[in-house]
């Protein structure tokens, strides 16, 4: 059977270039630890601060503002709770949107019963934040914004520039979830005008369990997470994943290296997906912005269908995708990110997210193409709520399948 990964935002394979790196640091005498005083502690310590380069030039940062961590879950509670717990002399209010990945909103939400004041933005039907609606909701007692780069659902890319610009003006700390955009789109920490910038290694083909936080020189943050040495800049207690460090920062040089040429393929494949389903579909909308989203990532509601149940038919056809976060993937509840986007419920149960990576190629989309439409068509035949509806390939205007909001 053939078989098609198409859950990249979910997980990367690791290159194998990643994984040659990684096996030095798993044999023969590379096996010291960071903190030792000797000639194996050396070679260790010498691989993490190297990663740490290569993490650090990606987005054109200093090498000593890059922290490393376990994931991109630590990298937003390490920000959003120390600036939090640090700040707390100066004021209590955080300010964040209601398509955050959960390791923020639900760190955010945990905040709040401890005193602090939340505000949650709304998003618009792309899953955008309104910057004059985030610049509305600032007080004097704002200590930290955080605001996701690109959402991990939808593909939507925020408008952080604007929005850093804005909590300069005012001295607010800024943090981004860039777990999603770190080495798939171009920036760096300065154009964005971030203070806080969360990294994982398994988004961009390098180990699970290891990320970074970028951390601008002068930030307001202590330890909050962790009790015990003095690693990480005394920022983060533990002994270092050297092997996972050394992962991530050959998967960091990779991604910087290759990313004007992946973009291009991504974006062309992407865009493909996206003229196949629309064009074949009535009932099925693409979620997320049309233009302004990540170059490898593509999510449809389609209407009248289960998406567990196109899941399960795709899996059987060797083809993977999913419906949403992976990290929700176990939820009955439907993806708060779309609910957020004012879909309905029974809509947005019918979420289908394919997220693009270097191994895919033409055939890939064109075999999911093939597969997709007599799927589609076996779920709606046995739906219940489909029963007086003609579905034909005839989609309508390209305005509806764009923007959802035309009239005619």
């Amino acid at each position: 059977m053939r078989r098609v990964y198409f859950d990249h935002s979910a997980t990367t394979p690791v290159n194998p270039l990643v994984a040659e790196e990684m096996y030095k640091f798993l044999t023969g005498e590379n096996f010291g630890n960071p903190t030792s005083q000797h000639y194996f502690g050396l070679i260790a310590r010498r691989a993490v601060e190297e990663a740490r380069e290569k993490v650090a030039g990606v987005i054109s940062a200093d090498p000593n503002e890059v922290i490393f961590t376990s994931g991109g879950t630590e990298s937003d509670n390490m920000a959003i709770q120390g600036v939090a717990q640090t700040n707390r002399d100066r004021g209590n209010h955080i300010i964040t949107c209601a398509v955050e990945h959960h390791a923020v909103l639900n760190t955010v939400k945990a905040l709040g019963k401890q005193g602090f004041t939340t505000t949650i933005l709304p998003v618009d039907h792309y899953g955008m934040v309104d910057v004059d609606q985030l610049a509305e909701s600032i007080t004097d007692k704002t200590i930290l914004i955080t605001i996701m780069h690109a959402n991990n659902e939808v593909g939507t890319i925020m408008p952080i520039r604007e929005i850093g610009k804005l909590a300069k003006q005012k001295g607010i700390i800024f943090h981004t979830d860039a777990v999603q955009s770190f080495g798939k789109v171009p920036f760096t920490v300065d154009e964005l005008g971030v203070d806080l910038l969360s990294i994982s290694g398994h988004k961009l083909y390098g180990p699970k369990g290891i990320g970074a936080l970028y951390i601008r020189r002068g930030t307001r943050l202590r330890q909050t997470l962790f009790h015990g040495g003095a690693q990480e800049k005394l920022r983060r207690a533990g002994t270092e994943n050297v092997p996972g460090i050394v992962g991530l920062g050959k998967a960091a040089e990779l991604a910087g290296s290759d990313m004007e040429q992946e973009n291009k393929k991504m974006t062309d494949l992407r865009d493909k997906l996206i003229d196949g389903v629309l064009s074949s579909f009535k009932k099925v909308r693409l979620t997320g912005h049309p233009l302004i989203r990540l170059p490898n990532h593509v999510s449809f509601c389609f209407e009248y269908i289960e998406g567990e149940s196109m899941l399960l038919s795709l899996d059987m056809k060797g083809i993977a995708a999913s419906s949403g976060s992976a990290c929700t993937s176990g939820s009955l509840e439907p993806s708060h990110v779309l609910l957020a986007m004012g879909i309905p419920p029974e809509i947005a149960h019918g979420s289908l997210r394919l997220t693009l990576g270097s191994g895919n190629t033409e055939e890939d989309v064109d075999y999911f193409l093939e597969a997709i439409g007599p799927i589609v068509e076996r779920l709606r035949s046995i739906s219940p709520f489909s029963e007086e509806e003609n579905f034909d390939t005839d989609a309508g205007c390209s305005e509806c399948r764009i923007s959802q909001s035309c009239k005619g």
